[in-house]
């Protein structure tokens, strides 16, 4: 069976002003987003940062202190979860242990009193989508983690919903079935249109997975942004250090610039209008300047090289900056790091360039 059998559709999801307290303990705090329909959005942030209780008023199974939500324009906040027409992949997956394959699938369709011959196409058609076609007969006990994370997820989309929530639904998985189950959550997405709204700590996956990435910490949105936003234009220094590698160095006002440890930065954009600011390094930004450059453009930092990671594909290099900081420098090249005079020990010049200077609030 194909994609075309299963009639599905993105809804838009309006949350206005959401916040959830339990006694003095703040989850949410006045949070809103407006999601398009048939996006990917996830919702990043570290533990206990309120993502999951989001997702849980979402669904209709926590209901939220103050605020709304809308589908559609269709206001449900006090519907229950069974009126919302939404799939949930839970982070255990909760299948049945009892049922085989194909039971577990079709077990919402069965609560919606489908006709049987109903049942067994889109049963057939949810497993195909995520190619587990022909394993409807199986135990749940003979999957594999990767084939019962595919069969929530069957069973989360075979009676079509409007959106489909996704609770970490990965991480019992290893790292390489996770990458590709990652693809997997991303090309069914597409094929059906569905909005999703996905939670995740793990910033890569955000990344590689989403249309926008909500950044939540202590219960508020800190930025709501495209990958590539987020990662190249951070709003303030706890997303530029949540999401990517960075090291984030103190600097000052110098003038309409700024400093670091006296020395001047050349960088573009406007200083931020904050008490405290933070230079923000990503490793992948920085190269090692070769003596005596002077570049108009280029920011120098001088420090000594502390240590030599060698990663496979990359080379990383510890340097212990002359005020103290440290920072790490990426570097593809597959030349043999002595081969550059690069030693621990050595006394090294980091180079930034100005258009990769990024100064943002502390």
């Amino acid at each position: 069976m194909s994609v075309a059998e299963m009639s599905t559709r993105g809804v838009a999801v309006e949350i206005a002003h959401v916040s959830k307290s339990y006694g003095r303990v703040v989850a949410l705090d006045d949070m809103s987003l407006s999601i398009r329909p048939g996006e990917f959005v996830t919702l990043l942030g570290p533990s206990g940062s309120g993502k999951t209780t989001l997702l849980m008023i979402l669904g209709g199974f926590v209901r939220p202190t103050t605020g709304d939500i809308t589908f559609d324009g269709r206001a449900v906040v006090r519907l229950p979860p069974h009126k919302r027409n939404i799939g949930v992949v839970f982070q255990s997956y909760a299948l049945f242990p009892n049922m085989d394959v194909a039971a577990n699938v079709a077990f919402p369709l069965r609560l919606r009193r489908l006709p049987a011959p109903e049942i067994a196409r889109r049963v057939a058609a949810a497993l195909d989508l995520v190619r587990l076609g022909g394993y409807g007969a199986r135990q749940v006990h003979e999957l594999s983690g990767g084939q019962s994370q595919r069969v929530a997820l069957a069973r989360a989309i075979v009676f079509e919903p409007d959106i489909l929530l996704m609770d970490e639904p990965l991480s019992a998985l290893d790292k390489k079935l996770r990458e590709q189950m990652q693809v997997e959550i991303r090309r069914l997405h597409d094929a059906l249109g569905l909005t999703t709204i996905y939670v995740t700590h793990d910033q890569r996956e955000a990344l590689t997975m989403s249309d926008r990435v909500a950044v939540i910490a202590g219960g508020r949105l800190r930025q709501f942004a495209a990958p590539r936003e987020l990662y190249e234009r951070p709003a303030d220094a706890f997303v530029a250090d949540f999401v990517g590698e960075s090291t984030l160095l103190p600097v000052a006002r110098m003038g309409a610039g700024v400093a670091l440890q006296g020395q001047a930065l050349r960088h573009d954009g406007p200083v931020p209008d904050a008490a405290a600011l933070v230079l923000v390094l990503r490793p992948e930004k920085l190269t090692f300047a070769a003596p005596g450059a002077n570049a108009d453009d280029i920011n120098h930092l001088p420090g000594t090289l502390r240590g030599i990671v060698f990663q496979g594909e990359t080379v990383l290099y510890q340097v212990a900056l002359g005020d103290g900081g440290e920072v790490t420098v990426r570097d593809l090249s597959r030349n043999e790091p002595q081969h550059a005079g690069l030693f621990p020990g050595a006394a090294v010049t980091v180079a930034l360039h100005r258009r990769d200077t990024l100064v943002l609030p502390a």
